[in-house]
């Protein structure tokens, strides 16, 4: 039977959302990029399968769908194996199927520590036990990368940087062109640096000013003289893609951030309606309390003024 946990934020420290996802990704060998793709139910199915073997039938799990109807099967099956092995967690099967952040990240926290109690070691091959289906929206996006546009292929190769440095271990040097038969690649041309004879770094090198420099200081200086141009040329519209790219990541960081927002100010309005709905009468002092925490302000901040007696701005008045 599995070992029940009612660990909550005060009582436990929690991992953050990129730590967790690590953590999933290498325990389920999937490539999560988002919390919210967790609402399909299938990754803790198949980690039920990971800590009690047949517990769950992993076979009638949906790991690759977009369907609500099909999240929501999973989920009963994962109330099956939780029911099996006399779980006491009731699953908000009608929160996490949205694919809100909040909702996912809040069972995932859970789930988390609910795995620790339970996990005694053993291996386990969960893509094989899945039969071989990808997990995740971080797989290789080959419809779109074969067309060349530069943002789908600077976003792989931005998330292949942190895959390479988290799994390069060789200390030897690696001699690229010979292993490739002295092939050339990319359209650099003449102008590219090749050859075997020159000192080579290891590929976690460019992230050292120093061995930047010394790759620079190896360039010939016999160089032709810089091309000038009108703006527009090849290194203008370079910065300008990268620039872009730098914008693109700002704006996704951005509507999280607003999710996340809009997530707790419902919470709080929601609050404050029960607490106005004890008003009639004589209200509890608990309500009172909150209610003065609510209104609460700071300095430097104050609500907008209001009208006495119903309580609307000027501009703000309803016209018929």
């Amino acid at each position: 039977m599995a070992v029940n946990v009612y660990a909550t934020n005060v009582t436990t420290e929690n991992l953050s959302r990129h730590d967790m996802l690590a953590w999933v990704n290498d325990c389920l060998q999937a490539s999560f990029t988002k919390i919210e793709e967790l609402c399909t139910g299938a990754v803790y199915c198949q980690f039920m399968d990971m800590l009690f073997p047949g517990s769950v039938p992993l076979k009638r799990v949906k790991f690759k769908t977009n369907l609500e109807h099909e999240y929501i099967q999973n989920f009963k099956i994962l109330q099956g194996g939780f029911k099996k092995m006399n779980v006491d967690k009731v699953i908000p099967v009608d929160k996490l199927v949205k694919g809100r952040f909040q909702d996912n990240f809040e069972f995932l926290q859970w789930f988390k520590k609910f795995f620790d109690a339970n996990y005694d070691g053993r291996e386990y091959e969960a893509y094989e036990a899945r039969g071989c289906v990808p997990l995740g929206s971080g797989i290789v996006p080959i419809d779109r990368l074969v067309k060349g546009r530069f943002q789908d292929n600077f976003e792989f190769l931005q998330w292949f940087k942190k895959f390479f440095d988290a799994n390069y271990s060789r200390t030897e040097p690696y001699d690229a062109l010979a292993i490739r038969g002295g092939e050339a690649m990319g359209s650099g041309g003449s102008n590219a640096p090749h050859g075997t004879n020159a000192k080579r770094t290891t590929p976690r090198d460019v992230n050292s000013p120093k061995s930047a420099a010394r790759i620079v200081n190896k360039v010939p200086t016999h160089r032709p003289p810089p091309k000038t141009g009108p703006v527009g040329n090849r290194g203008d519209t370079g910065k300008v893609e990268e620039l872009s790219a730098q914008l693109m990541e700002l704006k996704i960081s951005l509507e999280g951030l607003e999710k996340e927002r809009d997530f707790y100010f419902g919470k709080l309005r929601d609050i404050e309606v029960m607490c106005q709905d004890c008003d009639n009468g004589d209200p509890p002092p608990i309500v009172q309390k909150i209610l003065e925490v609510l209104y609460a302000t700071e300095e430097g901040f104050a609500p907008p003024e209001e009208l006495e007696g119903d309580g609307l701005a000027p501009d703000d008045e309803e016209e018929y």
